[in-house]
């Protein structure tokens, strides 16, 4: 069907595009360029820093001087958010167009939109409420959960992959391989699913608050296996809108706390989705799923090697942008495990 294989092509491109989007975001924070542009949609005014240049910063903007390379980060960062969104809408307006075929749900494309609709307000109050650490946390959570919805969508439409692997999954049942062991497996990988969902929160809190380089060394923190930390003043949600939260406002234990907490975090989550894998893996059937067992495996590996890597050498920024991009990657490996568990 043209439309199908139109829906696909733009689900793709959807899901890559979310996936520039959220790390942009993550270098845009890493970089200090998120008040870059301290207007929203525009800067100063402006559709582009260009104009800014050329015009001059207007007066009420007067106490932030234009820096054109974070104005420039910020804007590109809206320009690829703004064609993910249009992307969106066309995805949108295909579902509901071909709603009588039930090739993708109206209400999962509606929620999908409704999903960007409320990204694109929580980057308008990222901005104009300066950087409070709820709203640039769930700013990310938001992104995250847009390439979430959008990769789903793209392993639900219809292919000769997924066909096949429907098939076998079906063969699978008639000869009783895998019923036994398909609930368990669907529950485990649903835990581990829960709990990077938190860790991946964690991770805003930790990047929103600038805790990163409050436990400078590895595996200790601060010296010490439990460190010193204020974990009452860490995970206060709100301070008031009218504080500048550029570099952060927390002292430094309350940031070790929140540090602290990540790792406690990345330890659980580790635990929760190795478990899911290694139940899967060694279901022979659960055959089908073998090879998004695997590919779970390796980008868990691959993030911890980036989040020990960051900490032994010192933040670097390449290091702290891939961190982001990693915790991508283990969501949509995540979910592929979870969306062949469900084609079994």
């Amino acid at each position: 069907m043209p439309v199908a294989r139109w829906m696909r092509r733009l689900a793709i491109a959807g899901v890559l595009l979310c996936f520039i989007v959220v790390v942009l975001g993550a270098y845009v924070r890493l970089t200090a360029a998120g008040l870059g542009c301290p207007d929203w949609p525009g800067c100063y005014g402006h559709v582009s820093p260009s104009g800014v240049a050329a015009a001059g910063v207007p007066a009420e903007y007067a106490q932030r001087p234009l820096e054109v390379g974070k104005a420039w980060r910020e804007m590109i960062h809206r320009y690829a958010a703004g064609t993910l969104a249009l992307i969106i809408l066309a995805l949108t307006v295909l579902a509901i167009r071909t709603r009588r075929t039930r090739l993708v749900s109206v209400a999962f494309a509606l929620a999908l939109l409704a999903t960007v609709i409320v990204q694109a307000l929580l980057g308008m109050l990222t901005v104009t409420w300066q950087l409070k650490p709820l709203i640039v946390t769930a700013h990310l959570v938001f992104g995250l959960t847009t390439l979430a919805l959008l990769w789903w969508l793209t392993l639900s439409l219809p292919t000769s992959t997924w066909a096949s692997a429907a098939r076998h999954g079906a063969a699978t049942r008639a000869s009783g391989g895998g019923a036994g062991a398909l609930a368990p497996a669907h529950r485990l990988v649903l835990l581990g699913l829960a709990a990077l969902a938190v860790q991946i929160a964690l991770g805003g809190w930790t990047s929103s608050n600038y805790a990163a380089v409050a436990c400078p060394d590895f595996p200790t923190c601060q010296g010490s296996v439990w460190p010193r930390a204020d974990f009452r003043d860490a995970f206060v949600l709100w301070h008031g809108l009218n504080v500048n939260y550029e570099g952060g406002v927390l002292e430094n234990p309350a940031r070790v706390a929140i540090h602290f907490t990540h790792r406690l975090g990345a330890l659980l989550t580790t635990l929760a989705l190795t478990l899911g894998a290694l139940f899967v893996l060694r279901r022979r059937g659960l055959a089908a799923a073998h090879l998004r067992a695997w590919a779970v495996l390796a980008a868990l590996a691959l993030q911890l090697l980036i989040g020990v890597s960051m900490v032994v050498k010192g933040f670097p920024l390449p290091l702290a942008t891939a961190h982001t991009a990693g915790a991508a990657l283990l969501l949509l490996a995540t979910l592929a495990l979870l969306r062949a568990l469900r084609a079994s």
